[in-house]
């Protein structure tokens, strides 16, 4: 992955916020991330996804019907280092998306809420 692919992927406030917020709860699904963005399109959630995890950026673990997104940790260390660092340094750029998730509550309970 080139640096410039890697920024291009980022530089969209919801595959940004996304790869953050994975980042942060180490991982996401879809609804979950519908109700942090306060996106209500599915669809567009999934496609954006969609895209970081065909740049490899982002691995899927299925559950039932569910589908679960964390960082790829086999991405290359500069991007993780990036990827890191962002969230360290601006922990506020997500942190209305961060109170809506633990408004959802922990995550047993957040998963039985929106991914039964």
């Amino acid at each position: 992955m080139t640096p410039t692919d890697f920024f291009k992927y980022l530089a969209d406030d919801i595959r940004l916020k996304s790869v953050l917020l994975i980042a942060q709860e180490d991982e996401l699904c879809v609804c979950e991330l519908m109700v942090a963005l306060t996106e209500p399109s599915q669809p567009k959630i999934s496609r954006h996804l969609a895209l970081l995890k065909n740049a490899g950026l982002l691995v899927t673990r299925k559950h039932k019907q569910w589908v679960f997104y964390t960082i790829n940790p086999n991405i290359p260390s500069w991007t993780q280092e990036v990827i890191n660092l962002t969230l360290s340094k601006n922990l506020t750029f997500i942190g209305e998306n961060l109170q809506a998730l633990e408004n959802m509550g922990d995550r047993p309970t957040r998963i039985a809420s929106c991914c039964v």
